[in-house]
């Protein structure tokens, strides 16, 4: 929920193992309850206002889409009328969530998230690759190996292991379906900028 939730590469979805995610939600929420809504000039400050009015909208319907389509709403889901000087939305967490509510499909760009439980590693992959968008995508275990398996089979421009939302300069940075085309960074992306020329030659 950086930035608000508003970055190209934010964690959008997640999935975890039925193993560990009783705990995990726990943790998730204990964790953002602490996140501080104020102005974001303030050093404490971690949850600032929208930049446009109309996304309020757009996480206004996709909490209602997903409660409707029986989500649980475990924090948040309303937006802060009461605070001056911008559009602001509670940070929010759904869970009992699936890929039939927006929430899970689309993008939000902003403060919410959706925690889905997976059987398996197979399951969560699935889940993963079911999406319109390919920017970035994590995979989150001690097993390296187990890591490199799964982030082999997701369909993402970059991938992620033990942490996310990171860019490098030496790496490229692209997206795939709906998030984008080309590259840029790395000498890949350099090279994409630059200009070739054809020569066609034939002696006679």
């Amino acid at each position: 929920m950086y930035n608000t939730g508003q970055s190209c590469c934010l964690v959008e979805r997640i999935y975890v193992h039925a193993a560990v995610y009783d705990a995990f939600v726990a943790a998730f929420v204990k964790e953002v309850q602490g996140l501080r809504v104020g102005e974001p000039t303030d050093e404490s400050t971690y949850i600032g206002p929208l930049t446009r009015a109309q996304q309020v909208k757009v996480l206004q319907m996709q909490v209602a889409d997903a409660l409707a389509k029986g989500a649980t709403l475990l924090l948040g889901g309303h937006a802060i009328s009461d605070r001056p000087g911008g559009h602001w939305f509670e940070p929010t967490v759904l869970v009992n969530v699936n890929h039939d509510m927006a929430v899970m499909r689309e993008e939000s760009f902003g403060p919410i998230i959706g925690i889905q439980k997976v059987a398996d590693d197979a399951e969560g992959v699935r889940l993963m690759n079911d999406t319109d968008y390919g920017l970035t995508a994590g995979v989150y275990t001690k097993d390296e190996a187990r890591a490199k398996a799964l982030l082999a089979q997701v369909h993402a421009g970059s991938v992620y292991w033990n942490c996310c939302d990171r860019v490098s300069p030496r790496l490229p940075w692209s997206g795939v379906r709906h998030s984008g085309m080309g590259l840029t960074l790395s000498t890949e992306g350099i090279t994409a900028f630059t200009r070739p020329k054809a020569w066609h030659l034939r002696s006679v």
